[in-house]
């Protein structure tokens, strides 16, 4: 497979201009300035990108929602706060191809109408920020920003905005809102971004894998983006494996690619040679599935059949040794921590979830407590205003759905059986 996003990962000071150059950087940009916008919104269309940042969204179909006749700017938001647990593969494209995501920047902006572009990065990522910034200045002193670029009638300036390290500033209503200087608190919608948005002026917000995959669709076409993945669902994608795996990392791959494969083949297998227990396919959010479930395509279709998501493709392993309890203590723990007290079925639900859920951890959980947990998610689901509220629900629902019985042993046992048997109190 011809790989894309990572395929100057392995290259020495690829994150330089001129190595970027050497290896083709930029002529997508000169073959899109000669191109009409409309062109390079429907070549998007037509490849099946759908957005990486987890909503799965199709991309040329959300810049098409940009109104036709305009009385104000239009804005590009670059969502790389990146903050779902299990997912680390934007901050590789910042670090070792930051020029890419450049490129994409410039090529969207100019098919969508915008003169000013803000990249939102996660202010934790010291040294994206560092490297994207040095990558900018540089597309500045070349003439790939700024007035003109290129020589061209376009022009546009690109921002990088530090974030403050908010979860819920993924969410794009959240993340414009924190851009403006406020709170990063979600809006209500409608109207949408693309309609009312940054200043209340029409805004795109793509993630950082999304618009980096631009440069080779205006360079290819978008029939032969498509063409690498599956139906609907165009493209290779970055997975990010992490857990209990031998090898665990980013691996660029069609879209599509099955999940077992992704696991034995490209991360070498779960450690210690243990067995698989679960797995999280794409991210925190995303409901859990079986070690009997991962026969399926990694693609936003295929895994929502089987009830579950692709999100971000962050797969998160889970082998035999690793207590489900406690696993989803963690996760419950993190959403609480993360709700930003809007909604009160979140800010409430999710704090009763992770007491809960921290009870029985500790031994003194009931057992109608499994019972009290589904209620508090039925009481959270569909009522918010963003998708965090489902979010932070999906894996309770997941977890006690299918490992309810590990879930009733430890309140059995008043305490794990993982630990005990590491105490030499338990024989199983």
């Amino acid at each position: 497979m011809e790989l894309l996003l990572t395929k100057r990962f392995s290259i020495p000071d690829a994150f330089r201009i001129d190595v970027y150059k050497e290896t083709g950087g930029y002529q997508s940009l000169k073959k899109a300035l000669q191109m009409r916008p409309e062109e390079i919104i429907e070549e998007v269309k037509k490849a099946n990108l759908r957005g990486r940042g987890g909503a799965g969204f199709p991309a040329g179909v959300k810049w098409g929602f940009l109104p036709k006749e305009r009385k104000t700017p239009v804005y590009l938001c670059i969502n790389a706060d990146e903050g779902e647990p299990g997912t680390f593969k934007d901050r590789y494209i910042m670090l070792k191809d930051p020029h890419l995501l450049i490129e994409g920047i410039v090529i969207s902006s100019y098919a969508i109408g915008a003169n000013k572009a803000f990249v939102y990065v996660r202010g934790e990522f010291v040294d994206c920020i560092e490297v994207l910034g040095r990558a900018i200045d540089e597309a500045y002193r070349e003439g790939i920003l700024g007035e003109r670029v290129l020589g061209s009638n376009f022009s546009l300036d690109v921002i990088i905005h530090r974030g403050a390290g908010a979860y819920i500033c993924g969410e794009e209503t959240a993340l414009i809102e924190s851009l403006e200087g406020k709170t990063g608190k979600p809006r209500l919608k409608p109207p949408f971004p693309a309609q009312k948005g940054l200043y209340q002026c029409p805004t795109i917000v793509n993630n950082v894998e999304t618009i980096a995959c631009v440069p080779y669709i205006v360079e290819k076409g978008g029939e032969w983006f498509a063409n690498l993945g599956t139906e609907k669902n165009g493209g290779t994608k970055l997975y990010a494996v992490s857990g209990h795996v031998k090898r665990p990392g980013v691996y660029e791959l069609p879209m599509g690619t099955v999940l077992r494969q992704i696991i034995y083949e490209h991360a070498g297998g779960i450690i210690n040679d243990l067995k698989l227990k679960a797995v999280i396919p794409g991210g925190s959010s995303s409901p859990v599935l079986t070690a009997d479930e991962i026969d399926v395509k990694m693609d936003f279709d295929s895994l929502a059949r089987i009830g579950s998501m692709l999100g971000s493709g962050a797969v998160i392993v889970i082998s035999e040794a690793a207590c489900m309890v406690r696993t989803l203590y963690i996760l419950a723990r993190f959403y609480a921590h993360e709700s930003c007290g809007q909604c009160t079925p979140c800010r409430h639900g999710t704090s009763w979830m992770k007491k809960i859920i921290e009870r029985i951890e500790n031994g003194r959980g009931r057992r109608e407590d499994l019972d009290i947990l589904l209620d508090v998610c039925d009481n959270i689901k569909g009522k918010t205003i963003c998708p965090l509220g489902d979010a932070a629900v999906m894996p309770v629902e997941s977890f006690i759905k299918k490992f309810r019985d590990e879930f009733e042993e430890h309140i059995e046992l008043k305490g794990c059986r993982f630990s005990l048997e590491r105490q030499g109190v338990l024989n199983v």
